[in-house]
């Protein structure tokens, strides 16, 4: 199941790339440096189009040259820039390196992913979770240069060892997490909580209930041992990070800082949603009444405000589908999988809103989404005990093609 999801999907978005770029033609991203990305010439920058775009370049650009005097870079953190320079020294390019850490970590996410979805649910719907994983609908930055495949490999191999009670091997995965994203420090949460609670391997042998009732069941399942100290370890990927921007920068928090460069402003979750509901109606106020027609008498100016309004509201009714889709999955994972697999899920949720860029919200919300692995095995789950899989699982794909060839043409996707 895990190679058939694989090339089968890799050829959608490979495919769906290279045919959007031979169809719409590649558009000239504003402010972005491209130069990472185009290495090679130009048959090889054609066919390594689908692998390498946008956040690519900042990736690829801190393998080369490091953090350096540039503070915007800082947002980045160090792990895979650090792994595409290893590699790329072996193969003697940093984007094959970057394609190649991507790929590898994509087959293990989808490995780690059938195991712990079989641990829960069963083979059935593991199998499911397996392809919705691979034909999600902004799965194609799996297997681009992003941090996307490593970081969700090692926030499932984190969470698998936890809960086949493995607490040092969890610990010391979720501090590389950590030092991949900042939303890797999340992970203390569902290690603890499987500590605490459960679920865990040999259940019935370990678990030592205090109580069934009243007030007292919400008391810890298991008793707190030392290996529950290995939760502290989650941490340590993100703080030596902030220790080296000490070092550089003159301040730990310099990642946090420069977020606003990337016009980002730190809002939390409630205020996060309510903006970007507030900013979505917004643009959404054209259908008070229909819109100019376009004509060849319409001033250019006009036509491309037109079109503008007419694109931004087309990009916040896809991004509302997705903010609607994750409220939906958080709710379904808080009431069919264990409590450590919601409480994480509903977390990795709202960050992302927590810090919303000014213009759009829920700008990046598909893309964040991606890596919240409960909502793929609650999606599988849905998805059987619905018997709507060949729709579902066909849906997305029509989906990971259209915005497979947006991406590959630099036109901003998530």
């Amino acid at each position: 199941m895990v190679w058939r999801a694989l090339w089968s999907s890799r050829l959608l978005v490979y495919a769906s790339g290279i045919f959007g770029i031979l169809g719409i033609g590649i558009a000239t991203p504003p402010d972005t440096p491209t130069v990472g990305t185009a290495p090679f010439g130009y048959l090889g920058n054609f066919l390594v189009g689908p692998l390498a775009r946008w956040d690519s370049v900042w990736y690829l650009l801190i393998a080369k040259t490091g953090y350096g005097p540039h503070l915007k870079r800082t947002a980045f953190f160090p792990l895979y820039p650090a792994l595409i320079r290893i590699v790329g020294w072996f193969v003697r390019s940093d984007l094959i390196a970057g394609v190649l850490i991507s790929l590898v970590c994509f087959v293990i996410l989808l490995v780690l992913t059938y195991k712990l979805t079989y641990l829960e649910l069963g083979r059935e719907v593991a199998e499911v979770a397996v392809l919705i994983t691979a034909f999600a609908p902004v799965s194609m930055f799996f297997s681009a240069v992003y941090t996307e495949s490593l970081f969700l490999a090692l926030v499932l191999g984190a969470v698998y060892s936890a809960r086949t009670g493995r607490w040092a091997l969890a610990g010391v995965i979720g501090a590389l997490a950590a030092a991949t994203r900042n939303a890797g420090v999340l992970l203390m949460v569902p290690i603890a909580l499987m500590f605490l609670y459960g679920p865990r391997e040999s259940t019935a042998m370990a678990m030592q209930s205090l109580a069934d009732h009243g007030w007292r069941r919400w008391l810890p399942r298991y008793r707190p041992t030392r290996s529950l100290a290995w939760v502290l370890v989650v941490p340590s990927g993100l703080l030596v990070y902030l220790a080296y921007l000490w070092h550089s920068t003159g301040s730990p928090f310099t990642t946090f800082n420069v977020q606003s460069l990337w016009k980002r402003q730190t809002l939390g979750p409630v205020l996060g949603i309510w903006h970007g509901l507030e900013i979505t109606w917004q643009h959404f106020q054209f259908l008070n009444g229909p819109p100019p027609a376009i004509t060849r008498y319409t001033p250019p100016v006009a036509a491309g405000e037109i079109q503008a309004a007419l694109a931004q509201a087309g990009t916040s009714l896809m991004l509302l589908v997705f903010f609607a889709l994750g409220v939906a999955a958080c709710i379904g994972v808080l009431r069919r999988l264990p409590f450590a697999y919601g409480a994480y899920a509903v977390l990795a949720f709202l960050l992302p809103l927590s810090t919303p860029i000014a213009t759009q919200p829920f700008f990046s919300l598909p893309r964040f989404e991606l890596v919240v692995f409960p909502f793929f095995m609650w999606g599988a789950w849905y998805l059987v005990r619905k018997q709507i899989v060949t729709i579902g699982i066909g849906t997305m794909a029509a989906t990971l093609g259209l915005f497979s060839a947006l991406f590959s043409t630099w036109h901003f996707v998530a």
